[in-house]
């Protein structure tokens, strides 16, 4: 469930991103993730360890229909407890 939340709140960062940059379509997108606060309240407790296999699937799925649908997503496992697009690659 919390991998379909961070895949919205990617899906809607990459499209903010698009239309700042005025961009049509994009081919690929590189990410870093390490763990994710749940509840973004500090708390160490409120941690949990996103399933790159799950992101994956959250992404092409929040992705279906939408400029970003054939994006070729490319998810790094970091240290850290936040997240980052770290390139962007257009046609």
């Amino acid at each position: 469930m919390h991998d379909f939340i961070l895949a919205k709140e990617i899906i809607d960062e990459l499209k903010a991103i698009m239309a700042e940059k005025k961009l049509k379509t994009v081919k690929k997108v590189k990410l870093e993730i390490g763990l994710i606060s749940l509840a973004h309240d500090g708390h160490p407790e409120h941690t949990e360890d996103i399933s790159v296999e799950n992101l994956q699937f959250g992404l092409m799925s929040i992705a279906k229909n939408t400029p970003l649908e054939n994006v070729e997503f490319e998810i790094k496992k970091v240290a850290g407890d936040n997240w980052k697009i770290t390139d962007i690659e257009v046609d």
